[in-house]
């Protein structure tokens, strides 16, 4: 008798949710599940070794993975380090980045962007939040460990990057304190005075740069792009730990957008190759006096710490 009340006094609660047009957590979860689209190629799948396919997952329906379409590849010997990725204008899709991010998983990385996966030429709609990034890390972990999942010993935890353009470099910012995180990647973006910045940014002020405490990698579009200042400030201001700095005069919308994210997406993935699978010929770009990307036309660079 007692467990029948229960059960009134539950389902009389969700109707009257119901009623009032709220959904509950179970109904709001059945939704997302229902709207979870067919996995999707992105362009050809990147210029990587393992092309790469975009699509959301059940167990993490806030959220875009970009991973390797075969993971048989991956085990014991060849793990896949985790890349996370917060959106420009703390958007909550991924729609502006994803020939960037499919180039960058074909290279053989679980890449995870805040918000669900967009239909082609969709722009998602909604705000995000840093956590979300921490999210990703949380999700990525467990499926290391879960003998149901496809990755299942299958990604290399101890290898994980957080990453972001714009709003997307603030929350990057913002978690990268995180003793799990191995590198730190902030695209057109830089802490922004002590705290400002449009509503819904992180509040960051310069004093939290010295909570970083792995290499990090700004990547800029020159003088023309409005996030400039801001980030040279920070590599300025970064004694502590290596950080290697590019600029590209292309603005602020970089070339995420271009095929295979352009040369945004080759310098990033050449960092993620040295600092997450240990590539030295990837990071001979970073590296050397002169370093490798000093020579190119299309850049221009400065780093500190760095050999």
């Amino acid at each position: 008798m007692r467990n029948f009340v229960i059960f009134f006094q539950v389902s009389l609660f969700l109707l009257v949710l119901l009623g009032m047009g709220l959904e509950s957590p179970l109904s709001a979860q059945s939704a997302d599940l229902a709207n979870l689209r067919e996995p999707r190629v992105v362009e050809d799948g990147g210029t990587g070794a393992y092309k790469a396919i975009m699509y959301t997952d059940a167990g993490l329906v806030t959220h875009t993975i970009f991973r390797p379409e075969e993971l048989s590849p991956f085990g014991k010997n060849n793990k896949l380090p985790v890349i996370t990725w917060g959106n420009g204008a703390c958007a909550n899709s991924p729609w502006e980045h994803v020939n960037f991010l499919s180039e960058v998983a074909s290279h053989g990385f679980l890449v995870i962007a805040i918000g669900p996966m967009p239909e082609e030429g969709e722009r998602g709609g909604g705000r995000s939040t840093a956590l979300q990034l921490l999210d990703a890390v949380d999700w990525a972990i467990a499926q290391n460990s879960d003998p149901t999942s496809p990755f299942y010993n299958k990604v290399d935890v101890t290898r994980i990057a957080v990453s972001g353009m714009s709003c997307g470099g603030l929350q990057t910012l913002e978690v990268a304190p995180d003793p799990r995180v191995t590198t730190a990647v902030i695209c057109n973006s830089g802490i922004i005075g002590n705290g400002g910045g449009m509503p819904g940014m992180p509040a960051l002020t310069k004093d939290h740069l010295v909570k970083l405490h792995t290499p990090t990698l700004y990547l800029l579009g020159g003088e023309s792009d409005i996030a400039y200042r801001n980030g040279m400030d920070d590599f300025k201001r970064i004694n502590h730990v290596p950080v290697f700095v590019a600029n590209m005069d292309v603005g602020h919308g970089g070339t995420y957008r271009q095929p295979h994210g352009g040369e945004f997406a080759v310098v990033a993935t050449a960092w993620y190759k040295w600092q997450l699978k240990g590539d030295q010929d990837a990071g001979k770009l970073f590296t050397g006096n002169p370093c490798g990307l000093s020579q190119s036309t299309t850049w221009r660079v400065d780093k500190k710490s760095l050999p």
